[in-house]
């Protein structure tokens, strides 16, 4: 027995949640803060030494894990942002049960 989903009921235009269609979210601005380490005279001595290695290799090793960190921040704090169109969605439940999208 096939399983069909029912169809879907179009939203009204007055029951629409009013969102923005630019994707701005002040958590982006941290993504700016890692562009510091692309500025090479802040980092571009020899001393001081952590563990024997000059501060312009482990500064430049510390600019990177701490641009994942601010990456892995904006991302879970921009997670649960949906994008809503007025547009429908091209793939509905019922084409991808039936390979219609191949």
């Amino acid at each position: 027995m096939t399983r069909v989903s029912p169809p879907r009921a179009p939203v009204s235009p007055a029951r629409r949640p009013v969102i923005s269609r630019a994707r701005w979210n002040p958590w982006t601005l941290l993504l700016l803060v890692p562009l510091v380490a692309l500025l090479t005279p802040l980092y571009n001595r020899i001393e001081p030494r952590l563990l024997g290695v000059p501060f312009f290799y482990w500064a430049q090793l510390a600019g990177l894990l701490f641009g994942v960190v601010c990456t892995l921040i904006v991302v879970r704090k921009t997670r649960r942002e949906y994008v809503v169109t007025d547009r429908p969605d091209l793939l509905d439940v019922d084409h991808l049960d039936e390979g219609a999208w191949r």
